[in-house]
């Protein structure tokens, strides 16, 4: 008679396997090499990284006790040699290493490929300072290349809905990571650049491993930068993260979000600018007249001969004839400030949200006042508030159609 096999629960079978791997001698104290991958500190301490090779990889972790002996900082790229045992995280099922010591071997192919590219673009001069284009002022429009699913594109589209509401952003969608980004980030660079609809050119995505930002780094990409006539900001991965397009492009940002603020200014900075602008050049136009008029006081009050009286009177012909040159002066660079001062106050006009309801359109906002964009972030029956140019609309979903 067959004699019956256990039937193990998951918790069981995990554990037993861990057993297993516990007293295999050759698992309790290994050493093995490979290229360090998706580095990331906890701030606990503890270390979490990926060690691979070309054909495989392998989940490690390294506690707090352990790191706090590394005589160098672990960075993706680098070639180590780890030191520790394998065992099941029984929880999860997944196997993984216990590192008790790295040992730097040098750094990985990935970042020695990244290395000799870098060499060779800034020995072509793609770094030179002096082709970096300015970023403008105060674009009228931002273009983004990114992914349309990732969370930098929503970074970036809520800090400019914060500091500018009525910025417009055109959205040229690639694809950021995977076998065929580097291309589809290029073309999307390229027809930015052929419709010239922004005026400035934020290209990035959010944080990842070297493998995931690999795309950044190629020659396709660095090359379609390096060609754009729009200014562009490269935002690429979190602050300590650096990539090719990060050196070719007009300005790096340390992340979308960040970018986000260097492309667009602050809609109440602008206008208290303006503002101040306008009571210092009143007041140095009137200090610089009371300025004249005492000086000619006084030489008038000095008069007390008729040598005086002629030297008073050239003096005071010389004040007139510098008045006149002051008054025309004055003028002219009066008519100047308030020409500049209404281009600029006549173009934060144009972008004020009571022009766009003026011409027509409408805010809608929902029960909690979150401003509606797409038509997927409402349900049927959901309550809103139309806001047009005069009053406000109340009104409940009755039906959608999507775009």
């Amino acid at each position: 008679m067959e004699s019956l096999k256990p039937v193990f629960s998951v918790h069981e079978l995990n554990e037993y396997v861990d057993l297993l791997l516990g007293h295999d001698p050759n698992l309790n104290r290994l050493t093995v090499e490979g290229e360090l991958s998706g580095c990331k500190r906890h701030p606990n301490g503890h270390l979490y990284f990926t060690l691979k090779d070309e054909q495989a990889s392998v989940s490690c972790v390294m506690w707090r006790q352990y790191t706090a002996g590394l005589r160098f900082l672990p960075k993706d790229g680098m070639r180590v040699r780890l030191i520790g045992s394998a065992s099941l995280y029984t929880r999860d099922g997944r196997f993984q290493l216990y590192a008790t010591a790295l040992q730097k071997q040098g750094e990985g192919d990935l970042y020695a490929a990244f290395c000799r590219y870098r060499e060779e673009l800034r020995e072509k001069g793609w770094f030179d300072e002096t082709l970096k284009k300015p970023i403008p002022k105060l674009p009228v429009c931002v273009g983004v290349v990114t992914s349309s699913s990732g969370a930098a594109l929503q970074d970036i589209r809520t800090v400019i809905g914060r500091r500018f509401p009525t910025m417009p952003i055109r959205l040229y969608p690639a694809a950021v990571q995977g076998e065929n980004a580097a291309d589809e980030i290029a073309d999307a660079i390229r027809k930015a650049d052929a419709e010239q609809v922004a005026e400035v050119l934020i290209v990035g995505r959010g944080g990842g491993s070297m493998e995931d930002l690999w795309a950044f780094n190629e020659e396709t990409v660095a090359e379609a930068i390096h060609d754009c006539s729009i200014p562009v900001i490269s935002a690429v991965g979190h602050e300590t993260d650096f990539s090719i397009s990060d050196f070719v492009a007009d300005l790096r940002a340390p992340t979308p979000s960040a970018a986000a603020e260097l492309a667009v200014p602050e809609w109440d900075g602008l206008t208290a600018r303006l503002e101040e602008l306008g009571v210092r050049f009143r007041n140095a136009l009137s200090n610089g007249v009371a300025s004249k008029r005492q000086r000619l006081n006084l030489i008038w009050s000095d008069g007390i001969s008729s040598r005086m009286e002629l030297r008073i009177g050239k003096a005071r012909q010389s004040i007139e004839e510098d008045g006149q040159v002051l008054e025309r002066v004055a003028a002219n660079r009066l008519n100047q400030t308030r020409m500049e001062l209404k281009t600029l106050a006549d173009q934060m006009n144009a972008y004020h949200p009571q022009k766009t309801l003026a011409r027509g359109f409408a805010l809608v906002y929902d029960a909690n006042h979150r401003l509606i964009k797409q038509s997927e972030s409402v349900a049927l029956g959901d309550s809103l508030s139309i806001h047009l140019a005069s009053g406000t609309l109340n009104t409940v979903v009755t039906g959608k159609e999507q775009p």
